[in-house]
């Protein structure tokens, strides 16, 4: 019987058959076969990458979205993925593709575009467990475009530039409370320290003096100022008495 030499890779494994009946899995290395009698099959064990092509899903708020996904899988049980399963890599792809109509039809459109991570995380554990069987470990699946409707983008596009707007009016209105507060603060500063009034009237008039203007600006004093506020707080009371 004729014997001849056999090189598996480092990343692969080799699942020996006798008279086609499975008898055992190769390492790396170099193996010597007999001819007629022995078979073998090659398996790579590096991490495979699936790209799920593009297809409309439904949600569960009955909005239509286009999706597409890849998955990250590896061999793990050579002698699964052989003799459990015809094309282990189509296999996974239609089982993928179908998994994810039903995972991302159970959420809402807010959900698939806020949770992308979790629905991912969620359709892996399924794909997962149900290839088991073929000796495939599944390690990442990614969902990668979400394409929506054109009139939902319109649609979202103006709900955000509203949200933008009503931001914009209760940062000017919180600005404007903060104006009228230091005003008020400020004013009252002036009014109660003995000749801040003077001295800001100075700088007024120092201010407007700079300008090439035809106004005409007459100052009064400020205690002239007061005692008419006195005089006015008097006859009030007075006409309260009377």
């Amino acid at each position: 019987m004729v014997v001849y030499p056999v090189v598996i890779n480092q990343y692969e494994k080799g699942v020996l058959f006798s008279f086609g009946k499975y008898s055992g899995i190769l390492e790396p290395g170099l193996h010597f076969l007999f001819m007629i009698y022995h078979s073998m099959e090659r398996i790579d064990m590096r991490v495979k990458t699936i790209e799920i092509p593009k297809q409309e899903v439904m949600t569960r708020d009955n909005v239509p979205v286009n999706i597409n996904a890849v998955i990250y899988f590896k061999i793990a049980d050579p002698e699964k993925a052989i003799l459990n399963i015809k094309d282990v890599v189509y296999a996974t792809s239609k089982y993928a593709q179908t998994a994810m109509r039903n995972v991302t039809g159970q959420a809402t459109l807010d959900e698939l575009l806020s949770e992308r991570q979790k629905i991912a995380e969620n359709l892996r554990e399924i794909v997962d467990t149900a290839t088991d069987p073929w000796g495939i470990d599944v390690t990442t699946i990614e969902l990668q475009d979400i394409e929506l409707p054109e009139s939902l983008k319109r649609t979202m596009a103006k709900q955000a530039e509203a949200e933008r707007e009503r931001r914009g009016v209760i940062i000017n209105s919180e600005g404007e409370v903060i104006a009228a507060e230091n005003i008020s603060k400020a004013a009252g500063t002036l009014y109660n320290s003995p000749g801040a009034l003077h001295l800001r009237t100075l700088h007024s008039i120092n201010d407007l003096s700079s300008d090439q203007s035809n106004t005409k600006i007459f100052a009064m004093p400020v205690e002239f100022l007061r005692a008419i506020e006195r005089l006015g707080d008097l006859l009030e009371l007075k006409s309260k008495k009377g």
